[in-house]
């Protein structure tokens, strides 16, 4: 009876870890070349990814990021994580497209304030061909408070 309980544990624990999250950081996500591609709909150029191994492993996957909260349109629910506060941030010229990631949150969440540092969990979505997104997309985004 004894192994057996030791055995049920064990699964247990098992299963949890495999679907944990795994917590990423900036530096992770600039595992990412740009390269220039014309868009003839746009009559512009705009930075096409291409993205590194260790990045495409992450595809699909829970993860946990933590930034500061940027609010693009908070009556359309649009919000994007970001290294760099606003200030800084990829929109006013610093950093790259790689150092931020658009949301989309699985449902109702509290209101944010700009440059509020919080956790994000999401599935890791990579967006190459969309460049009306970003290249980085958590969906089913939940705010993470691990209390």
């Amino acid at each position: 009876m004894r192994k057996i309980l030791i055995a049920t544990f064990i699964m247990f624990f098992a299963s949890q870890w495999a679907v944990a999250q795994t917590k990423i950081t900036w530096r992770k996500l600039e595992n990412v070349t740009f390269t220039d591609k014309y868009s003839e709909e746009e009559e512009a150029y705009y930075f096409y990814p291409e993205f590194g191994a260790s990045i495409k492993a992450l595809e699909g996957k829970e993860v946990l990021l933590k930034g500061y909260m940027l609010s693009v349109n908070q009556k359309d629910d649009i919000f994007i994580l970001s290294k760099n506060p606003y200030s800084s941030c990829f929109f006013c010229g610093n950093g790259g497209p790689e150092s931020i990631a658009e949301l989309e949150f699985s449902g109702r969440h509290r209101r944010f304030k700009i440059d509020q540092i919080v956790t994000i969990k999401g599935v890791l979505k990579l967006n190459q061909e969309d460049m009306y997104h970003c290249n980085y997309i958590l969906t089913e985004a939940e705010e993470y408070d691990p209390e």
